[in-house]
């Protein structure tokens, strides 16, 4: 049995690892694959029964992992950046809250049907639009800066207080099963102990928050145990809470993440790195058991009623809601109908209805059972709507970019800035950076994106629009500042997106420089350095674009071109760039564009 538990287990973490890579590869919400996943092997084959295969720790499981998620998310929940986005997320995240909660509390008890207790709670789960689906979706559509910054940012501020509002919920409705069962206690004192386990929750949350932080600080934690002591330090505090009173610990754990959060802590991404990747086998390993524990019956008892109430949630209460919480703000009417469409749900969601959902069930509450699937059919609707045509909205809305397969060039010299005019007539979009206006004049004087200042700098990260770049190519004079771009784009973009040029061409002096993992991908060929483009451009080389065809095959360029002649990259019909060297792994074919960068008349 035990060999049984220990397989079972291992095999749902490799196929939600599994799903995670393939929703990468094919580009499409992960949550989706994970739900088919689990409804397949539950529900549908009856392979997979978590209540009968786990028994009774699946409910602490659950609960422990959606301690660690809702900690992650707010670790994310930075003040200073909540009063940055300004009035417009302000009011999604207020008004807008309270306008969705009520509004589907209210569908929900006279459309479906639920009961009040249920009914709120299902309001109050509704309202959270989690980032851990919004995220890879945001990345997708490549929506502006502005856009997809409200989204970004009501996703993770609605994170940790959709949770909270469902905690809240909850513990009501569990003090009004606990006066019921025992009118001898009170609504008063009842009250009075709830309140005194949420202030008790709150206080520990930030008292924990802040002596881990000060921990961190005073350097009593090394640098290899920080990450270990903060996800013991969340558990604990999880258990501890909620020994004094029950699901309280959910709100200390999030108090706690969001003062961490706030300390300024060093290593700060670090750590939100290393919960990130926790959470990512756990968000897939959830969402596998808990859907695959939904049974075909209560499946068959959501009506026409239930579907109702879905459609007012997703077409009515969603638009309703930011509407009337935008009004009188400077978000445009554009960006008001993208946002009044996107709020898929996620994790969070789904960890709170499952984890919620067995008190319930177990106190007698009526509709308790249909709590889980009704939450999992509005997480499905919405990820699958929302995700298949954010992009495509995006684009008819002039929000997102047309063509996200620009190029970021760090860095404006002359050779440079002659690249980026040969890239730009190849309907590539190029940003052209420096921090000197003298660097970036032939830049302007081109007509080519510029943007003068500290890539690296806040003010950059705020204020410059990179939702059409896919690459970065740092071509400084500097190899160390060269090295520190690439190291700060490669999470965003990925490794096989940033580049730069090689510092040491001498095999024996190779060891001397950065190390593989500080620095990117080295750019074009490993031979040809800053000074030898810069010698090779005052001598009169220039970019030149061949394209292939039937007549001149890929084969004829490999034979006419010469041998000091560097390959820079390919743009291939379809309007796809790649960089050399790994341009080099897939021949160009037919249609193809290359890009060279030779002497005076050496091609044709």
């Amino acid at each position: 049995m035990e060999s049984d538990l220990i397989l079972i287990f291992s095999f749902i973490v490799v196929l939600g690892v599994s799903i995670q890579w393939l929703a990468w590869r094919f580009q499409v919400p992960a949550i989706v694959l994970l739900l088919m996943a689990g409804f397949a092997l539950g529900p549908v084959l009856g392979w997979l029964d978590p209540e009968q295969t786990f028994g009774h720790i699946l409910p602490p499981l659950i609960a422990l992992s959606v301690a660690i998620i809702l900690f992650e998310g707010g670790l994310n929940l930075q003040w200073h950046e909540y009063k940055e986005a300004g009035v417009d997320v302000r009011r999604l995240v207020s008004l807008g809250l309270f306008l969705t909660w009520t509004l589907n509390t209210a569908a929900a008890h006279f459309i479906a049907g639920l009961s009040w207790p249920i009914a709120t709670l299902f309001g109050a789960i509704s309202v959270v639009t989690g980032p851990t689906v919004l995220m890879p979706l945001l990345k997708f559509a490549r929506l502006q800066r502005r856009t997809a910054a409200l989204l970004k940012w009501e996703g993770i501020i609605n994170d940790p207080l959709g949770a909270l509002l469902a905690i809240l919920v909850f513990q009501y409705w569990a003090v009004w099963y606990w006066v019921m069962e025992s009118p001898e206690h009170g609504i008063l004192a009842a009250l009075g102990n709830l309140g005194l386990g949420l202030l008790a929750a709150t206080s520990a949350g930030i008292g924990f928050g802040y002596l881990l932080s000060w921990a961190f600080h005073r350097g009593h934690v090394p640098e290899f145990l920080k990450s270990p002591v903060m996800l013991g330090a969340v558990l604990l505090l999880y258990v501890a809470i909620n020994a004094v009173q029950e699901e309280a610990g959910l709100l200390a754990v999030t108090v706690a993440g969001v003062v961490v959060a706030n300390q300024r802590l060093r290593n700060i991404e670090e750590l939100r790195r290393f919960k990130e990747h926790i959470t990512l086998i756990l968000v897939s390993t959830l969402f596998i058991v808990l859907s695959a524990n939904i049974e075909l019956e209560t499946l068959a008892r959501l009506d026409w009623h239930s579907l109702a109430l879905l459609g007012i949630a997703i077409f009515f209460v969603r638009p309703l809601s930011v509407y009337l919480a935008t009004l009188g703000t400077g978000i445009k009417w554009r960006e008001r109908l993208l946002i009044a469409w996107i709020a898929p749900r996620g994790i969070v969601a789904a960890s709170m209805a499952g984890l919620l959902a067995f008190p319930l069930i177990q106190q007698g509450f009526k509709g308790a059972d249909q709590l889980l699937p009704l939450v999992f059919a509005l997480i499905a609707a919405t990820v699958i709507l929302h995700g298949l045509t954010m992009a495509g909205l995006g684009r008819l809305l002039g929000l997102a970019a047309h063509n996200p397969n620009g190029v970021l060039i760090v860095g404006a010299t002359p050779w440079s800035v002659d690249l980026a005019r040969s890239l730009k007539k190849l309907g590539i979009p190029v940003i052209v950076n420096d921090t000197s206006w003298h660097h970036l004049r032939a830049a302007r004087l081109s007509n080519l994106e510029i943007y003068r200042g500290q890539i690296l700098s806040e003010i950059a990260e705020t204020s410059l629009e990179l939702n059409a770049i896919s690459y970065v190519l740092a071509v400084t004079a500097n190899d160390a500042y060269n090295a520190l771009v690439c190291t700060r784009f490669a999470p965003q973009l990925g490794q096989n997106h940033v580049f730069q040029l090689p510092s040491i061409a001498n095999s024996s002096e190779k060891d001397k420089t950065f190390a593989r993992s500080a620095r990117g991908r080295i750019a074009f060929d490993e031979n040809t350095q800053y000074e030898d483009f810069m010698r090779h451009y005052y001598h009169g080389w220039e970019f030149r674009s061949t394209q292939l065809t039937e007549e001149y095959t890929y084969e004829d360029y490999l034979q006419d071109r010469p041998q000091e002649l560097i390959l820079i990259a390919v743009v291939t019909k379809n309007g796809q760039l790649t960089f050399y060297p790994l341009a080099g792994l897939n021949p160009p074919e037919t249609g193809d564009t290359i890009i060279s960068f030779s002497p005076d008349d050496s091609e044709s």
